[in-house]
């Protein structure tokens, strides 16, 4: 059984895991093609050419499709095609 220093000390190491974790999480960090390829989906939502993550769950609500809230963005778009 762990005593309650040790407890202390690893509920701070997973503490600073998580913070760690949490600042590696940003977009310099990730591939410049999928950078690219995520500007470009930014830049179709802004023009209104392409639904936004949320504008597409609410629809498959409003459809009735399950698991919709684990389902990705193009997960979405087809499964309203389905549904249709």
């Amino acid at each position: 059984m762990a005593s309650p220093k040790q407890k202390a000390a690893a509920r701070q190491n997973v503490k600073k895991a998580q913070s760690a974790a949490k600042g590696k999480q940003t977009l310099e960090h990730l591939p410049a093609k999928t950078r690219t390829a995520l500007g470009k989906e930014a830049n179709k939502v802004r023009k209104g050419e392409v639904k936004t993550r949320k504008e597409l769950e609410a629809e498959a609500r409003r459809l009735g499709i399950a698991g919709r809230s684990k389902m990705g963005k193009g997960e979405l778009r087809k499964a309203i095609a389905r549904a249709r």
